[in-house]
C-alpha cells in the first residue's frame, strides 16, 4: 500500500473543505484533500448553488423575454425555448468553476485525491483511489464531508419522476405539472425554475408558512408574490406517500385529495454525512440527527480531528462552511481567530430575492428583547422603479435602549447583493443611526437600506 505523510488531510472538498485545505497551504503546512466525487467543489458546486443559480438567471430572463419586455418599449417575435442549450450552459459554468478548484490547489501545492476517504486512525485516513489504498498519515484532520438531501418516508424517490434537488438541476423537458415537496429556499427556487419555463407548479408544506426559520412578515408577502406568479401553495399539508402509478407521480396528503404530476420533487432539507467514514474507528459519536459535537476551535472529543461545515449543524450554507475553514486551520496555527454566527446572511434566489442576516422579530419577542424598526420600501426608490422592480421592502431591526442593528430583513430586486451592507454594519456593531447618517448614493437600490434605517427613529424622508 502506498503511504503519504501529511500536516493535515482534510475530507470533503465541498466550499468548507476546499477553503481550509487552501488556507491551511498558505499557512505553510503540508495538505491532502480527499473528495469521492469526479469534480472537486462538494454539493454547491457541483449539484447546488451555482447550478441552480445558473438556471434560475436562465429562467429568469426567458420569462421576463416573454412577459416583461414591451412595458420598456422592446417588441420581441415568438420566444422559444431551447432547455438543451439552458442545460449546456448551466453545466459549463460548473465544469469552470469545478476546474478552477483543481488550479487553486496546484498554485497552493494541495495534493488533491479523487477518491474515498475512510478515517482509520487519529493521525491516519485511507484514500481509495481508482480502487487502490492510499495510506494517508497526518498530524490533523479536518472532517468536511457535506450534507445529502434528505429523504422522507413514504415517498419512492427513483431518481426519474421522483427524486431530489440534483434531478430537479437536469430535467430533459419541462414537466407539465410539477409537485414539490417542501417550502424551504430548495423548494422555492426549483420551483421557480420550473414555474417560469411553463410548469404548473404545486409546492407542499407541512408547516403553516413557506420558508420556516426566516421573518414571517417578509415569508408571508413573499407567498403572495409567488402566488400572483403562478406558484400554488398547499399548506399544512402532511405527505403521506409519493409513487408513481400508472405513468404519472401521485402524491397522498392527510385528509386531502391525491395530487397527480410529471414529476415530483422533495426537497425536505438536507441531513448530514457522517455515515461510512471511519468516525467508529477513532470513537466519534454524532448526535441524534448525524450531527458531529466539536468546541469552540472546531475539534472533536478525538485531539487533532476536527470537523466543520454541515457535518456540525447549524445553517447549511456554504459560506458559512468557508469561513469555519479558515477560522479553524487559522486557531490550529495559534491564529487569533473569530467567526460571529449572528452575522451570517442567507439569501433565497428567487424573484424577487429575500435576504436575512440576524434576528426576526419572532426570535427578537421569544427572547424579551425590545426592539424598534423601520421599513424602508422598493415603492418610494427611485432606482427600483426605473428597473421596473418596486415590489418589495427593507426592514432593520434595533435594539430599543442602544439603537444597534440586530437584524435586517430584505425581500425585493438583488437583495442578495444588499443584505451585505447590513452584514458587514452588524459585524462592526453598528447602530441604526450610523447606516442613516452614512451616504447613499443616488438613484441606487442601496437607498432602501437608508431609508429603512432612519424610519427606525421615525424620520424617514420618501416613504409614506
Amino acid at each position: 500500500m502506498a503511504i503519504a505523510e501529511f500536516d493535515l488531510v482534510v475530507l470533503g472538498a465541498g466550499p468548507g473543505g476546499y477553503v481550509a485545505a487552501i488556507r491551511a497551504a498558505q499557512l505553510g503546512l503540508s495538505v491532502a484533500c480527499i473528495d469521492e466525487n469526479d469534480k472537486f467543489g462538494g454539493t454547491c458546486l457541483r449539484v447546488g448553488c451555482i447550478p441552480s443559480k445558473a438556471l434560475l438567471e436562465s429562467s429568469h430572463l426567458y420569462h421576463d423575454t416573454k412577459s416583461a419586455l414591451s412595458i420598456h418599449g422592446i417588441q420581441v417575435g415568438q420566444v422559444q425555448l431551447d432547455l438543451a442549450a439552458m442545460m449546456k450552459r448551466k453545466d459549463q459554468i460548473v465544469q469552470t468553476l469545478t476546474g478552477g478548484i483543481d488550479l487553486l490547489f496546484k498554485k497552493n501545492k494541495v495534493v488533491g485525491y479523487r477518491g474515498r476517504g475512510v478515517v482509520l486512525g487519529p493521525n491516519l485516513v485511507q484514500a481509495t483511489v481508482d480502487g487502490n489504498p492510499i495510506e494517508l498519515r497526518a498530524k490533523r484532520i479536518i472532517i468536511a464531508t457535506g450534507s445529502k438531501p434528505a429523504s422522507m418516508r413514504g415517498v419512492e424517490e427513483d431518481g426519474v419522476f421522483i427524486g431530489n434537488s440534483t434531478m430537479a438541476l437536469s430535467f430533459d423537458q419541462v414537466p407539465e405539472r410539477l409537485t414539490v415537496i417542501g417550502g424551504g429556499y430548495i423548494g422555492l427556487e426549483l420551483g421557480s425554475v420550473w414555474n417560469r419555463l411553463g410548469s404548473k407548479v404545486t409546492v407542499l408544506e407541512a408547516l403553516d408558512r413557506i420558508l420556516p426559520g426566516m421573518d414571517q412578515e417578509l415569508s408571508q408577502l413573499a407567498q403572495r408574490v409567488f402566488t400572483r406568479l403562478g406558484i400554488e401553495f398547499r399548506l399544512q399539508s402532511w405527505v403521506e406517500s409519493a409513487k408513481v402509478e400508472n405513468g404519472k407521480c401521485v402524491v397522498r396528503c392527510k385528509g386531502a385529495e391525491p395530487i397527480q404530476s410529471d414529476r415530483v420533487l422533495l426537497a425536505a432539507g438536507r441531513v448530514p454525512l457522517t455515515q461510512n467514514i471511519g468516525l467508529e474507528n477513532v470513537g466519534i459519536g454524532t448526535d441524534k440527527r448525524g450531527f458531529i459535537p466539536v468546541d469552540g476551535d472546531f475539534q472533536t472529543k478525538v485531539p487533532g480531528v476536527y470537523a466543520l461545515g454541515d457535518v456540525i449543524g447549524g445553517a447549511m450554507l456554504a459560506h458559512k462552511a468557508m469561513e469555519e475553514g479558515v477560522v479553524c486551520v487559522e486557531r490550529m496555527q495559534g491564529i487569533h481567530a473569530h467567526f460571529n454566527y449572528d452575522c451570517v446572511p442567507a439569501i433565497v434566489y428567487t424573484h424577487p430575492e429575500i435576504a436575512t442576516v440576524g434576528k426576526t422579530e419572532e426570535q427578537l419577542k421569544e427572547a424579551g428583547v425590545a426592539f424598534k424598526k423601520g421599513v424602508g420600501g422598493y415603492g418610494a426608490n427611485g432606482r427600483a422603479r426605473t428597473l421596473g422592480e418596486a415590489e418589495g421592502r427593507v426592514k432593520i431591526l434595533a435594539d430599543a435602549k442602544t439603537d444597534r442593528v440586530l437584524g435586517v430583513h430584505i425581500m425585493g430586486a438583488r437583495a442578495g447583493g444588499l443584505i451585505a451592507e447590513a452584514a458587514i454594519a452588524m459585524e462592526f456593531g453598528a447602530s441604526s443611526e450610523d447606516i442613516a447618517r452614512s451616504c447613499h448614493a443616488h438613484p441606487t437600490l442601496a437607498e432602501t437600506i437608508h431609508e429603512a434605517a432612519l424610519a427606525v427613529d421615525g424620520r424617514a424622508i420618501h416613504s409614506a
